[in-house]
């Protein structure tokens, strides 16, 4: 263990990364770190598992080796793989409309809508266009009224990043096509035969190991600027960090944005996936759901964004040196990713979130020293 002012930093690291651990400590001297944890896997084999800090801000609680905490849109990435293994089993293909298995899906004129381009953030629906409050988000009529809903776009015209929505989509369309919702479907699929840390939601009980959020400092982008796919995707209603610490949210199954897990975990379901034998998915599937659906100024995010079929591809360096990366990252910093080149997967969870939408400074910190490493 190696003491840095007041935080303890624990967990292994193999030599060859020791760069990892120097930059992992100095996050807490440097950047504000609160608690947190970081994984990386080199080979399908975990080489870098750190975690330390505190659960709370009032410094109460440890940040231990199996503390999880609520990881917002890096939970996408999760998604994304539940959807890659169904297409793996043959239970659809991404240019099959939605409508094909979700007749309701086509009103409005969504009925070529297909399933690459609703994970692609294409669909339109980034949000409800009438008056929502948090409760609705999570109800049971949440999907049948968003899929009721006029597109805000020509689908397939543009990407507008579905901040919630897809989650509320994707997981009543993976019920109609594989039976199983997406919080059931991790459970039963990928976390349990991995033995591993991750939940869509936090299991009643273990509310002691959940780190506690810290909500970011305010946006410097002024809400009365927003546009209107602006508006459905982040302000109807407003995005709220304090949310995810509700048992509401806990509950729900809201695969866009309330997966609890470590690190160590989500690096490990990445390593999985990319592993080239006994995967999680072929070689081939792998290639169909990292593959580019649309690359363009994200009418919601105002950056340019690269997206497969629920992965965000590495174009933007976000994830590194190497263009085949590719992940997902979360509100207030969180992210995992694989880099398949390379062998390597890594992911770092915490509960001081940044207000940036990317290039926080721990992460590329991180990463860098992952990348100095090989």
């Amino acid at each position: 263990m190696t003491d840095t002012a007041e935080v303890t930093i624990a967990g292994d690291c193999i030599s060859q990364f020791a760069k990892v651990r120097d930059a992992f400590a100095a996050n807490f001297a440097h950047n504000d770190e609160l608690g947190a944890s970081f994984s990386v896997t080199l080979g399908g084999k975990v080489v870098v598992d750190l975690h330390g800090g505190w659960a709370d801000p009032a410094r109460t609680r440890v940040w231990r080796g199996d503390t999880v905490v609520n990881v917002w849109s890096t939970t996408k990435g999760v998604h994304a793989t539940c959807y890659a293994m169904a297409a793996d089993r043959g239970l659809f293909s991404y240019d099959q409309p939605v409508a094909d298995f979700w007749p309701e899906f086509a009103a409005n004129g969504k009925a070529e809508v297909t399933v690459g381009q609703l994970l692609s953030h294409q669909a339109g629906l980034c949000g409800f266009t009438t008056p929502a409050s948090e409760p609705e988000l999570l109800e049971d009529g949440a999907a049948a009224r968003l899929a009721a809903q006029a597109p805000l776009w020509e689908p397939g015209s543009a990407s507008g990043y579905h901040a919630l929505s897809i989650g509320i989509l994707g997981t009543e369309l993976f019920r109609r096509i594989e039976g199983r919702s997406i919080k059931q479907f991790v459970a039963e699929e990928i976390a349990g035969p991995l033995g591993l840390d991750f939940t869509v939601g936090l299991p009643a009980g273990q509310e002691h190991r959940c780190a506690q959020l810290v909500p970011p400092p305010a946006s410097p982008v002024d809400p009365a600027s927003f546009t209107k796919a602006q508006i459905a995707a982040l302000g109807n209603p407003p995005l709220r960090a304090g949310f995810a610490m509700t048992p509401e949210w806990r509950a729900a199954d809201l695969a866009s944005a309330n997966g609890h897990g470590t690190a160590r975990a989500l690096a490990s379901i990445y390593a999985k996936l990319i592993a080239p034998e006994d995967g999680l998915v072929s070689a081939a599937t792998l290639a169909k759901a990292t593959a580019q659906q649309i690359r363009t100024v994200d009418l919601v995010l105002g950056i340019e964004c690269d997206w497969a079929a629920g992965f965000l591809r590495n174009s933007s360096g976000v994830f590194g040196p190497t263009e085949a990366a590719f992940g997902h990252t979360g509100w207030g910093g969180s992210f995992a990713f694989a880099d398949p080149e390379q062998g390597i997967t890594m992911a770092y969870t915490m509960n001081r979130m940044d207000a940036n939408l990317r290039d926080d400074a721990r992460a590329k910190a991180l990463i860098g020293a992952v990348y100095a490493s090989l």
